[in-house]
């Protein structure tokens, strides 16, 4: 069966066999905004810095409020943030199929999902009563458990979940699967503080808390991507920022050497005019 036959329109080939699912009923786009600028700034935060670095090897899909479809029959889920490595976009996004991460399609599920707490509601930990009104009888984290999705993280900026039964006093929780489900990464350890960090070893990054400025001159603490040591994966900006700091400490030092070389030079030649009025010759010297 070549790859044609199975992008082919027609559902079953000439031998009856069904070479395409039929995700003709599933909707992929309903235009609802997201939740706010906290979650919009923070999505393109974990977003921008994986593709303008070399953090991950590619390819590597990474991407914001896209809907993840495990199954052809229900809803599907929508993390904030997705990472997912080995695979990449289509390219074009004529096809329906192309145009949201299907499992089917792309073979696996993403490495790890990321969800930031925008309201006190919110199912990330624990299904909360209003989705439970709507039916629903999962939390994410459950569902991304029973999918095995390798690493789940929930960051909680503005405090909204802080109970006990979610986030138990810290800003960032990380679970990574296991044989028997999700197993908490952070622990007993409380993440508050800029710095703090926890390394996804499967996926070969890690996710930390840091305070700083990002797209404008407000001071926020937000939820980066980080190396081995704990160092952030810089934006392109910071970055391209980085380098001109880079060039610029360069330049600096090239002038202090060439002003350390031109003193010595004029020191020589006051030496040596002095040399020659006492009758010795500095060449000889």
């Amino acid at each position: 069966m070549t790859s044609q036959q199975v992008r082919s329109s027609n559902p079953l080939n000439e031998d009856g066999i069904v070479t395409e699912l039929d995700i003709s009923h599933l909707v992929i786009e309903d235009d609802e905004p997201v939740d706010n600028f906290q979650s919009a700034q923070q999505q393109r935060l974990l977003v921008e810095p994986l593709y303008s670095s070399e953090a991950l090897p590619r390819p590597f899909l990474a991407d914001a409020n896209v809907g993840l479809f495990y199954k052809l029959q229900g809803d599907p889920i929508v993390p904030d943030t997705m990472v997912s490595l080995g695979v990449q976009r289509a390219n074009d996004y004529a096809q329906k199929r192309d145009r949201s991460y299907f499992v089917w399609e792309f073979g696996k599920v993403p490495d790890v999902c990321v969800e930031i707490v925008s309201n006190q509601e919110g199912s990330e930990i624990i299904l909360d009563r209003a989705s439970q009104r709507k039916g629903k009888t999962q939390s994410k984290r459950d569902i991304y458990a029973q999918i095995g999705v390798p690493y789940y993280a929930v960051f909680d900026p503005l405090e909204y979940i802080q109970d006990a039964n979610r986030m138990e006093g810290s800003l960032l929780r990380v679970w990574g699967i296991s044989p028997s489900g999700y197993q908490e990464l952070t622990g007993a350890e409380r993440l508050r503080q800029p710095g703090q960090f926890v390394w996804l070893e499967g996926v070969g990054i890690g996710l930390t808390l840091w305070e700083g400025q990002f797209e404008e001159a407000i001071t926020r603490l937000w939820l980066r991507w980080c190396d081995r040591n704990g160092d952030v994966i810089l934006t392109g900006a910071e970055g391209q920022a980085a380098e001109r700091q880079r060039a610029e400490t360069e330049r600096q030092r090239a002038e202090t050497e060439r002003q350390r070389a031109e003193t010595e030079r004029q020191k020589a030649e006051r030496l040596a005019i002095r040399l020659r009025e006492m009758g010795i010759d500095p060449n000889e010297i």
